[in-house]
């Protein structure tokens, strides 16, 4: 192993690190907001059902917690190379051709992610002028979802990117190396 294929090597090694913690503050957040999602429905099911109280505002909650919720889980996906995809043709590959549909793939995740994080600032700023039913809050709070969990994923297609190219796994979507 020559010089610039060791300092890669290192610099793949500190993506494969951040990834991996970016990606457990990610779960934990997830986690966070599935308890409160839980814990929500139920409440707006024991209120409607059980208890004669006039609480409105759990429809509202449990619609922007999953969506907050679902979208965080796609950086979750990538960098655990769990998201959908069709392996059949990929598998038949030689392995470079693998690496270079990767990449190809990677790149086009970015194009994508990329454009709805540029669109999605626009849509949490215009949020900023309209307010919820319920709670009267700014719309850009849940709007955000879409950017914030799209930077999350442009980050995580870098990290997981240069991590995967670097070989530290033998093949894309296996356990990633926590170190």
């Amino acid at each position: 192993m020559n010089k610039a294929e060791s300092g890669f090597q290192r610099f793949a090694g500190y993506a494969a690190l951040w990834s991996y913690r970016i990606n457990k503050a990610v779960e934990i957040s997830v986690v966070v907001l599935m308890v409160l999602l839980v814990l929500d429905v139920w409440l707006g099911v024991l209120v409607r059902y059980f208890v004669d109280l006039p609480l409105t505002f759990t429809e509202e909650a449990a619609r922007y917690l999953m969506i907050w919720m679902a979208l965080l889980a796609v950086s979750i996906g990538i960098a655990r190379r769990e998201h959908i995809g069709v392996l059949m043709l990929f598998d038949r590959m030689p392995k470079p051709v693998r690496h270079l549909m990767l990449v190809t793939f990677d790149l086009l995740g970015l194009f994508l992610f990329g454009f709805l994080l540029y669109y999605g600032v626009d849509f949490a700023v215009q949020g900023m002028h309209r307010l919820t039913m319920i709670y009267d809050m700014p719309k850009a709070v849940p709007f955000s979802a879409v950017p914030v969990a799209c930077l999350l994923a442009c980050i995580q297609l870098v990290l997981a990117g240069i991590r995967d190219q670097a070989k530290m796994f033998a093949e894309p979507g296996q356990e990633s190396v926590r170190t």
